[in-house]
């Protein structure tokens, strides 16, 4: 199997293991602009601890940003099974690696995430996959958030989805403000974490944060 086709592969798409296969003619596009962001800032590209930068920052960039290439939904239901639990399901602390589209700089953090079954469950581990490929794009976390619940709102139809996501942004920290010690919180709720005080309350708890 060619390599551009292996990113098009369904295993792939269902967000499995994210081999470290990269597109060729993306790659040798990317390499090609970041030696001219090399000569932009004032660097000589040839010289020996450069020559081959530009080339793994191409695939350092694809495989940062290969959540484009998966259909989040698709994870959730590769396993779904009917089951009449209803009753919280909270899988908490999943680390999440993201961009910020503003500045092409990490911002990192974890993020809760829980859902009232309304007689469809998910593997565990299928949350902690669509938290990993809707965060593998360029991001900002308010959006972030809301597309973790939409996906499982909109998948599982459960009777709620709590999402909260707690991150540091680099471009907070090495740029603009400096501020070393800054933490942004999102969350998005819907159903039953929305309307019911209590629910979203045991929640919060559980997780340990605090939202005023």
């Amino acid at each position: 199997m060619k390599e551009k086709d292996l990113l098009n592969n369904s295993e792939y798409n269902e967000g499995y293991d994210i081999p470290e296969v990269f597109d060729l003619k993306i790659t040798t596009e990317l390499t090609r602009s970041y030696r001219d962001i090399l000569i932009g800032i004032g660097e000589d590209p040839d010289r020996e601890g450069l020559a081959e930068t530009p080339k793994r920052v191409a695939k350092s960039m694809q495989y940062l940003t290969h959540g484009y290439k998966i259909r989040p939904e698709s994870i959730l239901e590769s396993a779904m099974f009917k089951e009449d639990y209803r009753q919280m399901v909270l899988v908490k602390d999943i680390e999440l690696y993201s961009l910020c589209e503003h500045h092409l700089i990490p911002f990192f953090g974890k993020a809760h995430v829980a859902y009232i079954p309304n007689g469809h469950i998910t593997g565990l581990s299928k949350i902690v996959r669509v938290v990993e490929a809707f965060s593998r794009r360029l991001q900002v976390q308010e959006r972030l958030t809301v597309q973790i619940r939409d996906c499982i709102q909109n998948t599982l139809n459960p009777m709620g989805v709590a999402v909260v996501i707690e991150a540091r942004h680099l471009c907070m920290v090495m740029r603009g403000v400096r501020n070393q010690n800054s933490k942004a919180t999102t969350s998005a709720f819907t159903g039953a974490f929305l309307n019911n005080h209590k629910t979203r309350e045991e929640f919060m708890h559980l997780v340990g944060v605090k939202i005023s």
